[in-house]
């Protein structure tokens, strides 16, 4: 994590072979520069909520159970799949039954690594994360106090919720602890990422057009500007004009529970009568520059996370490639650090070959538990 008060200097060596030379990168956290890139560290766990095995299972079994919803229908891995990504593969989320959501379902990947959750960045924890999702209205839809007693009423989870935090019967706040527990094991090893083989040393590790993408990726391209660090992400915000989804001039509840997203987070009502998108990091802040701006997403597991953007808009990373080239969108309010890249045609190849080597050479899955069932109270 970065140090507020004193400048952190991070050197890598990025190993990357340039004619006769290395590319050799030093940043400072409080330098105005992208931080370097390499390997995660690892995951932040935070004092109140310290691992452990038998929590990570509890975690992993609630993960899958949809009776922590509304309607016992919707479980976290109903939008975070494991086999889609740990999102849902569409381009904008279902939503809970009655509705559909307006945004693309963010994947769970890496997400312990976040300070900044959900796309405009409303949590700043995993268990905040996981209170939100389970009970929003168009999410999970979940009575906390519902949800509490169906736990109470499966033995398996009071046996479980007793070993694990040492409580007669579940409280809910252990849920949301035990889910995110669960979720800071949802993240990529070094060992099995082309690119963190490559800084630690592996000459192997990335081909020739990978590394010359890389080196688009930290100056032609300018993608390091945002996507910085270990995370790839400077957990900033930024507009960058992305197309409107289509579906939202097709699907009435779409456009019902966007309307619905704006009443709820207070949008005045000359705004709330003309906006036809999501406006992002506006909701919380209501100033007007803010519209459309949203957290930077990592780009690691990339290949596995499709579609791309906040509207799930882009479905292949040719289509955000050439996005970017071309400067982003053309709405107001746009990021100047978004300009014509002017990239060839093998550019774009050996940007996209880098882009693919972030990613795990296989997709960090993990199965479905057996989940318990309800029984009788003597």
């Amino acid at each position: 994590m970065r140090q507020p008060r004193r400048a952190i200097v991070i050197t890598l060596v990025l190993g990357l072979a340039l004619g006769a030379g290395l590319l050799v990168g030093t940043v400072t956290a409080q330098s105005g520069k992208p931080l370097a890139l390499g390997p995660l560290p690892p995951v932040p766990v935070p004092r109140d909520n310290p691992m452990s095995s038998e929590k990570v299972e509890l975690g992993r079994m609630l993960f899958f159970d949809p009776r922590l919803s509304g309607d016992a229908s919707t479980s976290c891995a109903s939008c975070h799949d494991p086999q889609k990504g740990w999102g849902d593969g569409g381009d904008v989320s279902r939503g809970y039954p009655g509705t559909q959501h307006w945004r693309n379902s963010q994947t769970v990947l890496n997400a312990a690594h976040y300070t900044k959750l959900f796309w405009a960045g409303e949590v700043t924890s995993l268990e905040g994360q996981a209170v939100a999702a389970a009970t929003g209205n168009v999410a999970g839809n979940g009575d906390p106090m519902m949800m509490e007693e169906r736990l109470r009423q499966i033995p398996e989870y009071v046996r479980r919720f007793k070993a694990v935090f040492g409580t007669e019967r579940p409280l809910i706040g252990d849920a949301w602890k035990a889910i995110a527990t669960f979720e800071r094991t949802v993240v990529s090893k070094a060992e099995n990422v082309p690119f963190d083989r490559h800084v630690k040393g592996d000459a192997r590790a990335l081909s020739d057009d990978a590394r010359r993408g890389l080196a688009l990726f930290s100056a032609k391209a300018g993608c390091i500007q945002c996507h910085s660090g270990p995370l790839l992400s400077d957990e900033s915000y930024h507009s960058l004009g992305v197309p409107k989804s289509p579906v939202f001039e097709e699907d009435p509840l779409r456009q019902i529970t966007l309307r619905y997203q704006h009443v709820s987070r207070g949008v005045p009502e000359p705004v709330y009568r003309t906006a036809d998108r999501d406006l992002g990091l506006y909701y919380t802040t209501k100033r007007d520059e803010d519209r459309g701006k949203f957290r930077t997403p990592t780009l690691r597991e990339l290949k596995y996370t499709a579609p791309y953007m906040h509207n799930g808009v882009f479905f292949t990373l040719e289509e955000v490639i050439d996005f970017y080239d071309q400067g982003g969108g053309n709405e107001p309010g746009k990021s100047p650090l978004l300009k014509p890249l002017k990239l060839t045609v093998q550019e774009k190849k050996d940007l996209l070959v880098f882009l693919l080597s972030l990613s795990s050479d296989q997709p960090i899955t993990v199965p479905a538990p057996r989940l318990p069932d309800y029984a009788v109270l003597k």
